[in-house]
């Protein structure tokens, strides 16, 4: 029975820092979680998408959806349509690790997303099959958010849960709970864009501290009714660089 919770925030596609960031976890007693959004940008999001996998499977880690796995769907299943939204938020760099270096010149979106699907067959059901939150203790851990206007956060709308910013991050948090969410990098949520240290606010939590944009990788530890600790790992390697 595991008695604490380690939650790592965005990582999109920075393996060296994720790797770093599991030497901090002890395994023995702590509940390892994801809180999405594993590709898309970055160093090589294959690698952090096979590992999370491999933890999954392996030690029941918990992996939330993001915005950014809900868009790798989406593109899966209807390639043509969602293609450019994808390329656009860094989706090619995704396509690329599983697949090779200049996909868009050789193939269609369709093409693209056959070629997924044939050389990664459970990909899509594996992406179907992560949960929008998790519950534990006096904590909930989602993507995004919640609807802070319902009575019940549970019914927060599915979109939602991986795509919310405002008016999560101003409302008043009345469920009860402690909100951990990533999707928002904290140096946007500080206002300075450049404060990449853990946001704390009316019982919400944000861990995005911007890795894949130089800022930092957060890892928080947490009992069941309090936050125990938390690292921060800067990016001092390799800087997004805007292109999909």
């Amino acid at each position: 029975m595991k008695t604490e919770l380690f939650a790592i925030g965005d990582v999109h596609g920075q393996i060296t820092l994720l790797k770093e960031m599991l030497t901090h976890w002890d395994e023995s007693k702590q509940q390892l979680l994801f809180i999405g959004d594993l590709g898309d940008r970055g160093e090589n999001p294959k690698a952090c998408f096979i590992l999370a996998n491999e933890l999954v499977k392996e030690k029941e880690a918990i992996w939330i959806k993001g915005n950014h796995e809900e868009m790798l769907l989406n593109f899966l299943e209807n390639p043509e349509e969602n293609y450019d939204v994808y390329k656009m938020n860094g989706g090619m760099k995704t396509l690329e690790t599983f697949l090779h270096s200049g996909l868009a010149d050789e193939y269609s979106p369709t093409e693209i997303a056959m070629l997924m699907t044939s050389h990664y067959p459970t990909l899509k059901e594996s992406l179907k099959e992560l949960p929008l939150y998790y519950e534990w203790g006096d904590y909930v851990f989602v993507h995004a958010g919640v609807d802070l206007s319902k009575k019940d956060w549970r019914k927060t709308a599915p979109k939602d849960f991986v795509w919310i910013r405002e008016p999560f991050h101003s409302m008043k948090n009345n469920t009860g709970k402690k909100i951990v969410f990533g999707h928002t990098i904290t140096p946007s949520l500080y206002g300075d864009n450049k404060t990449s240290n853990l946001w704390l606010k009316d019982n919400k939590i944000g861990i995005d501290g911007g890795a894949v944009y130089g800022g930092s990788l957060l890892g928080v530890v947490f009992s069941k009714t309090k936050m125990l600790q938390h690292y921060k790992l800067i990016n001092n390697g390799y800087v997004w660089n805007g292109k999909s």
